[in-house]
């Protein structure tokens, strides 16, 4: 990704936030990307590569925790409603009033919150490998054991490791090199809050600003499922959607693990880019 192109906002919350920025052509949309972890704005490069041609308008945002963001150690700033409202300050920094957001993993968990506050900024929503996330009063413990019930083996017991005293500095000398070029400059004690923000309940207060009208989703929306993601279940994705999405839900399949937007880069950005035509 053309790194000329990156600029940087400070939100007001103060925190500085890194992204890449595209103008459109004209009437063409801009498409937000919304990376999760462990992860940079670089996951994005071909799906950069691929709409820039095609003409779209992107926005492409270091999350916060990473690359050139700001990486603050306490993880209640990691709620999603914090930090949707950061992604609106960096699209009210540049005069962009509508937007399609698109988001894998943990940057699907801000895109869900983007729904719930700001549904009247975006004309579509798109999540990949991991559904809509509806807000919830249930902690972390008690989703913890149903998800184990329902798929009969534990699927996020390693949030618990990434929550864990110790665990950035133990990550950081067994990463790999490519990936410690690219993550940790800046330490893996940002990116390791996404984690505790969940298990350790931080949140909460959080989603109880949220109406419960705003649970549902009225604007259209593609879910990619990832067939051979055995943590972010496909099945459990699409259940989830069918029952909150009341506008018009895409659903495609792809045969490929949680990074299907690496994976099935051709397929994800030709499926992404029909819906896109269509709304």
């Amino acid at each position: 990704m053309d790194s000329s192109l990156y600029k940087t906002v400070t939100t007001r919350r103060s925190f500085k936030y890194n992204y890449y920025l595209s103008a459109p052509a004209s009437g063409k949309p801009f498409l937000l990307f919304l990376h999760g972890f462990p992860s940079t704005s670089y996951d994005w490069r071909y799906q950069v590569d691929f709409f820039k041609k095609e003409g779209y308008g992107l926005v492409v945002p270091d999350m916060l925790g990473y690359g050139g963001t700001d990486k603050p150690i306490d993880p209640a700033e990691y709620q999603g409603g914090l930090m949707a409202r950061d992604i609106i300050d960096i699209l009210d920094a540049e005069n962009i009033e509508k937007a399609i957001a698109i988001g894998h993993d943990w940057g699907c968990a801000v895109v869900s919150r983007l729904v719930n506050y700001f549904s009247d900024r975006f004309t579509g929503f798109a999540f990949l490998a991991v559904g809509y996330i509806p807000p919830s009063d249930d902690k972390f413990e008690d989703k913890f054991a149903q998800s184990a019930k329902i798929a009969g083996y534990e699927l996020f017991g390693y949030w618990r490791f990434f929550a864990a005293e110790g665990t950035p500095e133990l990550i950081e000398k067994n990463e790999l090199v490519k990936q410690k070029q690219e993550l940790l400059k800046g330490g893996l004690a940002g990116p390791v809050n996404w984690y505790k923000v969940q298990v350790l309940n931080l949140d909460s207060e959080d989603k109880k600003k949220i109406a419960p009208e705003n649970f549902l989703v009225h604007k259209p929306v593609f879910l990619g499922a990832a067939l051979k993601d055995f943590v972010c279940l496909a099945p459990l994705q699409k259940a989830v959607l069918t029952q909150v999405a009341k506008g018009p839900l895409t659903v495609k399949d792809f045969d490929a693990g949680h990074w299907l937007l690496w994976e099935e880069k051709e397929k994800v950005n030709q499926e992404l880019l029909q819906w896109v035509q269509g709304l």
